[in-house]
């Protein structure tokens, strides 16, 4: 198993167009999220990276949604470092990481962060490349070798999960799209028949993974017993005749 940390920072994507059917991407993204979302509640949104900060969630509950970025793009974009996040501890209700793990040089710090700033009950969004996909595949093909999809480091999803339950998070929904190599960037029709029939019988096979999970937390304060005293055990008399028992004490 390649380990989590690398000594190199992969080449980041600065926006959608940069990815193999990115735009397309994008668009089945917030399709399939678009009735997720109506279940977070809370006051902040984050989405981190550059990718996450322009996914739109126009039926979230949640008004208050900020980007952040490694360069700041706009005005409405906060700039700063994913493995450093100027948030407070336990302020933000849900946060979206796409492909933010996929490009990172220290993914467990990401998630210790997002781990962090997150409310209990939040939601955590994560997307990435599913390395046992056609998209998986291709990366290790010579060819392209200026696409992105080769700098990706494709960790699987059940990897990943298994990062999120050790920080207490649980795992609520899974989804998988984009079934197609995406190194030849053919356009993603999502009605087309193969993809039709792909996402029904193979959807843990698409080129692109959603995990969605909710954040958990165990009370540390041991919950206290109410202990009822016992009536005293009183052995004097214990067994004897109520007469006798009389008698000794006239």
């Amino acid at each position: 198993m390649k380990p989590a940390l690398i000594s190199r920072q992969p080449r980041y994507p600065a926006n959608w167009q940069a990815l193999p059917c990115g735009p397309h991407i994008r668009q089945q993204i917030e399709q399939l999220l678009a009735e997720p979302s109506r279940h977070w509640f809370g006051y902040h949104l984050v989405k981190l990276g550059a990718l996450s900060a322009t996914l739109e969630f126009s039926n979230c509950p949640i008004k208050h949604q900020v980007g952040i970025t490694l360069k700041q793009a706009q005005d409405s974009l906060v700039m700063a470092n994913s493995r450093a996040l100027p948030l407070l501890k336990r302020s933000i209700d849900a946060m979206i990481l796409s492909f933010e793990l996929d490009f990172a040089q220290d993914p467990h710090q990401i998630l210790r962060e997002a781990n962090r700033v997150m409310m209990p009950d939040g939601h955590l969004v994560l997307i990435g490349y599913n390395p046992f996909s056609l998209a998986g595949l291709a990366k290790y093909l010579p060819l392209r070798r200026d696409s992105l999809l080769h700098d990706a480091r494709c960790f699987s999803a059940m990897r990943i999960k298994d990062w999120l339950h050790l920080l207490g998070f649980e795992i609520i929904q899974e989804h998988g799209l984009a079934h197609s190599e995406l190194l030849f960037e053919r356009e993603l029709n999502p009605q087309s028949k193969w993809q039709r029939w792909a996402s029904k019988y193979c959807e843990c096979l698409g080129s692109v993974y959603i995990l969605v999970a909710k954040k958990r937390e165990i009370p540390l304060s041991p919950l206290k017993m109410k202990w009822k005293p016992k009536a005293g055990f009183n052995p004097a008399g214990a067994g004897l005749p109520t007469s006798r028992v009389s008698s000794r004490h006239s």
